[in-house]
């Protein structure tokens, strides 16, 4: 069994994860690559003590780097987005 910190990596705060969070209550999140709908859904209602409505992933390839003459590419990473109820929320994002 997977712990839920271990699920849940960080949020991802941008214009457009902003905009998803105060039109559609939607909020972004980096997860382990590894971890399912479910897993990620539990996690957050664990950790926030929130009701999920709504989970949707997304597995984005890392992009490839090159210094010099030295290529690299920068890890694959799995994002979610996950839809809360209407009249719940996240405190971590309130003030930012």
């Amino acid at each position: 069994m997977k712990e839920a910190r271990d699920i849940i990596i960080s949020p991802i705060i941008t214009e457009k994860s902003m905009d998803l969070m105060e039109s559609n209550n939607t909020y972004t999140f980096k997860v382990a690559k590894n971890s399912n709908k479910v897993e990620i859904k539990n996690a957050i209602q664990e950790i926030f003590n929130v009701d999920v409505v709504n989970v949707n992933t997304m597995n984005l390839k890392g992009k490839e780097i090159r210094l010099g003459v030295h290529e690299g590419r920068r890890p694959d990473w799995k994002k979610a987005l996950v839809k809360l109820a209407k009249d719940d929320e996240i405190e971590i994002f309130e003030g930012v």
